[in-house]
């Protein structure tokens, strides 16, 4: 849990008080449990207006003070939300004006309710998800026709969302950037220092299409002789099409593939510095913290034109289309070669990542939180 102040710890009788989901704050911190802290740390005392009321549907976690656990199992609230309106947790969130449910999932109430919605990907891809995550899609859905109103993280998000949910009221509201921390310039196991790399960062899933990545570079690697690969990112769905990719390169480009697992925050952000190239290679983004991170970083980034990636990467990034492997190759390599567009990246990246910032998501959000209550 962050040790950052944040709006819950502060309270005025004029603020607005909203029930704000902070469940993705515990455990192994992803993508989204950044976006909420993120969130919730542009609500700090300098913000007049709203004061966050934080909750958890978790019987496991372990609570800051002042955070209130809803006393419902997840999986049978998950399976109840899904086809009715009870439980209502408003006997638990007592004299609050909205409920902000930050990851896909805001339960039924009479108060009025947004949901934070950040791709599609599990409504695209039903049946290869979680059957966890399907349960949340299913309460996202019984949301949405019961009235709750979509908070999207990017305009390529709002898109996709209408698709799925026609007529559905949706709002953008960007994310902010990571804060930029030097790196430690420790040695990483795992890492050579004799050569440049290549960096690919995050879960390794079908839908970062890592595998397509390094079927890539075994021909950057065969025209630039001391270039590497590194792999850091968890073990998921998509490990075993990556392993096999590994096994069909020829041996002296295997042995130049570094696959790391999972790294703690200080070691990729080490990664992200030291990395002459960020590839991001997805086949969908919602919005996308490894973008900034890496412009934060200097390093420049050669990325999918997918989902919101060109939204937040702008000019500051190649894009090649999806799974296209010769604009790939043809990107890659130009970006390791040439210093001059190395040098022009770096200084696009660095203007492009001042446009995200926390403060504005905070003005925004409390736009968006007013709008709401005050149609009640």
């Amino acid at each position: 849990m962050t040790s950052h102040p944040t709006a819950w710890d502060l309270a005025s009788p004029l603020m607005m008080r909203v029930g704000f989901d902070v469940g993705p704050l515990h455990g192994p911190m992803t993508g989204i449990g950044r976006a909420v802290d993120g969130i919730a740390r542009g609500f700090d005392e300098s913000n007049p207006h709203v004061h966050l009321v934080p909750y958890v549907l978790s019987f496991r976690a372990k609570l800051r003070p002042g955070t209130i656990r809803l006393p419902y199992p997840a999986a049978l609230a998950l399976r109840a939300w899904s086809h009715l309106d009870v439980p209502r947790p408003d006997r638990h969130l007592t004299n609050i004006d909205l409920i902000h449910g930050t990851n896909y999932v805001v339960p039924p109430s009479r108060r009025p309710r947004l949901v934070s919605v950040y791709d599609c990907w599990a409504l695209d891809n039903e049946s290869v998800v979680h059957p966890d995550v399907r349960s949340m899609m299913n309460v996202l859905r019984r949301a949405v026709a019961t009235g709750a109103h979509i908070h999207a993280s990017s305009h390529a998000t709002a898109d996709a969302v209408r698709r799925h949910f026609p007529g559905a009221p949706v709002s953008v509201v960007h994310l902010g950037s990571p804060d930029i921390v030097e790196p430690t310039g420790r040695s990483i196991d795992g890492v050579p220092t004799d050569s440049r790399f290549v960096l690919v960062l995050g879960t390794i899933e079908s839908r970062k299409n890592v595998p397509f990545l390094v079927d890539c570079m075994d021909s950057v690697m065969r025209e630039l002789g001391d270039v590497r690969l590194v792999i850091a990112g968890g073990f998921g769905d998509d490990i075993e099409n990556l392993r096999r990719a590994i096994e069909r390169t020829p041996i002296g480009v295997r042995e130049r593939i570094h696959v790391l697992g999972r790294v703690d925050g200080v070691v990729a952000n080490d990664l992200l510095h030291r990395a002459s190239v960020f590839a991001y290679p997805s086949l969908d983004e919602g919005f996308g913290f490894p973008l900034l991170e890496a412009m934060g970083a200097r390093t420049p980034i050669v990325a999918s034109a997918a989902g919101s990636i060109p939204e937040v990467a702008g000019d500051a990034a190649r894009l090649c289309p999806t799974s296209d492997r010769d604009s790939w190759v043809s990107a890659l390599t130009e970006v390791l070669q040439n210093h001059d567009i190395r040098s022009q990246m770096i200084a696009t990246g660095t203007r492009q990542r001042e446009r995200f910032d926390w403060s504005s998501t905070s003005r925004e959000l409390t736009d968006l939180y007013s709008s709401l209550v005050e149609r009640v």
